[in-house]
């Protein structure tokens, strides 16, 4: 069995059918995504579609990420401008809603709703965002903050000597020019969405644990 971790895809439905394809994947794959399926991007109701499908035909974990916590804001508690102004109108949109409308189909919700914070191998955590850099992996779980496993961004710039990690963390959230490939911290998220910044414009994915990284171009049009 191969694990496969896929990166932050932002409503980029071609660009993820596209890194499908090229991933090849086998039945015995075991496909962890890593969270922000939805805004900014054109098609975020198309990216849940495929995903929907995938875990038909394979073993799939699909974490939360910030922006799937900021639609539940939006949808449970009406909490509309932090996920409007951080990419909700396009999803609004790929579902043919207005501000305020709430009819997006059942089976998406509870895809949003069933998202986990985390997942955890012997030998990596999986996360969307990160971990507190100066804790132990099991300590920042036994501390069990949403808003660290969400949010945090801290551990990008601390060299591996400073990271108390016991074993390598797995993370998208913040958009790097290249995936980073550390001993203890890899990130996967090549910023798809932001195909018209310089540097940026690619989903990736990893196999573990070898450590191939695979990337496609954006392929979306917005």
């Amino acid at each position: 069995m191969g694990l496969v971790a896929v990166g932050d895809i932002h409503g980029c439905a071609r660009s993820l059918a596209d890194l499908l394809r090229t991933l090849d994947l086998q039945a015995s794959d075991d496909i962890i995504f890593i969270g922000d399926y939805i805004d900014r991007g054109p098609d975020s109701r198309g990216v849940i579609d495929q995903l929907l499908d995938l875990q038909q035909h394979h073993s799939c974990t699909f974490l939360r990420g910030n922006h799937e916590a900021l639609f539940l804001g939006y949808w449970d508690h009406g909490e509309a401008d932090v996920f409007l102004h951080n990419g909700g109108r396009q999803t609004l949109a790929s579902y043919g809603m207005e501000v305020g409308d709430l009819t997006i189909p059942e089976s998406h919700l509870s895809f949003i709703r069933r998202t986990r914070l985390y997942r955890e191998t012997p030998e990596f955590l999986f996360v969307h965002a990160g971990l507190r850099p100066g804790l132990s992996v099991a300590d920042n779980l036994a501390m069990g903050d949403e808003m660290t496993y969400l949010w945090e961004r801290s551990h990008i710039a601390c060299p591996d000597e400073d990271l108390a990690w016991e074993k390598t963390v797995v993370c998208g959230h913040t958009p790097v020019p290249e995936v980073i490939d550390r001993a203890k911290l890899i990130n996967i998220d090549t910023g798809c969405v932001f195909r018209h910044r310089v540097d940026y414009g690619r989903l990736s994915a990893v196999r573990l644990p070898e450590r191939e990284y695979i990337s496609v171009p954006c392929s979306d049009r917005f």
